[in-house]
């Protein structure tokens, strides 16, 4: 998401370098480099008009100190006004029994949201449960059962009820839960009946949460969706998806604008744990191309499991650990959601994907090491002639693989060694996320 932004945003800054002072004059070449980007985003020009003309009445004039570069205080302006424009004061409610309702056109990713959202709740200790109220396309209703069950979450569905109000009066009153997440029928445009049928159930439902959930490749288009859908219920929160995909971001930003209706969620990959609750911090991080660290650590904290973390982590900080601790690892890495979506919240390399090959070696790894007997995946310096023949011929690959990953693993091994926990890395939690980190940089190097 914004990659072209984060792009021209650079390019924006290095026209900066050496003047003594922040003019109008002499950012208006980086200015202009911020408003085609936002151009290519698919922003409406009225919003990069008002957001311009909020940096500039930031930037001219002020002092530059000797310490920092003009470009860096035009950074830390335009991340400051990004800020600014995603903040909110309105937090997702944490009341129980908690009421969602998902509402939003079709194909913009409602059915997968709700089982996303309902992990999220899982692991915030509720007990929530999805309801199948779109009553007018079967597959919605076998998507979201399979997902639910998949995932182990309560999931009620009717198909001979052909009412969605009577669905869900009857999902409240049979399923056992303390959250409940209405997964609610679309249109391919906004139509009359639509609206009609989401007031209805907004009146028996009276939800806490109305989410419109929103295709964030949808362009301009988001603006009138989104203005269309709060007039009509009331929304109090918008989830962005495919936020992993080739699009231009502007949707975000004009809705935002806009309706006044603050982002509470963005989905960032297919897989049920690609999701993190939005933070303005974070988006104004990864539009400058400096990654989302917090985020990072939210995940680690949420998904990664705490008995396995202490021992890697007591492990890792030895040097001590083996291929056994390899796969391990990895797996928890591979916890904390798709390794793309890992990708953007790392700094530095937040507009690079993750190429079908480099995924492909992860799988190849992961096999090579489950070929292995336990002697070998604990002592890999047994690892010598036939035992190297028979894991290629069990793992499917060719011999030169098996020797790249042992070579691979004592360069990790090395490096490990050679780091000094700060004080600050005392923790299990965090010694497992610099290991995360360190994993990933290994795993993308050559980038």
């Amino acid at each position: 998401m914004f990659e072209k932004l984060s792009e021209k945003l650079q390019n924006a800054m290095r026209t900066l370098r050496g003047l003594n002072h922040i003019t109008e004059r002499n950012i208006k070449d980086a200015l202009a480099e911020v408003r085609d980007a936002l151009l290519d985003a698919d922003v409406s020009f009225d919003i990069i008009k008002s957001f311009l003309k909020t940096i500039l009445q930031k930037a001219t004039g002020e002092k530059v100190f000797k310490s920092i570069a003009p470009g860096q205080q035009l950074i830390k302006i335009i991340n400051d006004s990004i800020i600014e424009l995603f903040s909110h004061t309105q937090k997702f409610s944490e009341e129980k029994p908690l009421r969602i309702l998902m509402v939003g056109l079709h194909g913009s990713g409602k059915t997968t949201s709700t089982i996303k959202l309902a992990y999220h709740l899982h692991n915030k200790g509720y007990h929530p449960a999805v309801v199948a109220c779109d009553v007018y396309r079967p597959a919605a209703i076998d998507q979201l059962e399979q997902l639910a069950q998949s995932e182990s979450i309560a999931v009620y569905s009717d198909r001979n009820e052909k009412k969605p109000l009577h669905i869900a009066k009857d999902a409240m009153e049979k399923i056992k839960g303390d959250a409940f997440i209405f997964d609610t029928a679309g249109r391919l445009q906004i139509a009359e009946d639509l609206i009609d049928e989401l007031k209805e159930l907004k009146k028996v439902i009276q939800p806490q949460e109305i989410l419109l959930v929103v295709d964030s490749a949808l362009g301009q288009e988001a603006v009138a969706v989104a203005q269309t859908f709060h007039e009509a219920v009331g929304l109090t929160g918008i989830f962005l998806t495919k936020l992993d995909g080739d699009t231009r971001g502007g949707a975000a930003l004009s809705m935002k604008y806009a309706t006044g209706v603050p982002i509470q969620f963005i989905g960032t990959g297919e897989h049920v744990t690609d999701m993190d609750a939005f933070r303005a911090e974070g988006m104004a991080q990864r539009i400058l191309g400096m990654g989302d660290v917090i985020s990072l650590v939210e995940r680690a904290k949420e998904r990664i499991d705490k008995g396995e973390a202490d021992r890697l982590a007591k492990r890792f900080r030895k040097a001590e650990f083996d291929f056994e601790d390899y796969l391990s690892q990895i797996e928890q890495i591979e916890k904390m959601g798709s390794m793309t979506s890992l990708m953007q919240l790392l700094p530095g390399v937040g507009g690079q994907a993750v190429s079908p090959r480099e995924l492909s070696q992860i799988e190849q790894t992961k096999a090579i090491i489950r070929a292995m007997t336990s002697q070998e995946r604990r002592k890999p310096s047994i690892i010598a002639g036939s035992r190297k023949l028979r894991i290629a011929k069990g793992s499917g690959v060719q011999l030169k693989d098996v020797n790249h990953l042992l070579k691979q693993f004592e360069m990790v091994k090395k490096s490990m060694k050679k780091m000094k926990p700060t004080q600050g890395q005392k923790t299990s939690q965090r010694m497992s996320g610099a290991c995360a980190v360190q994993q990933l940089s290994k795993l993308f190097g050559n980038k």
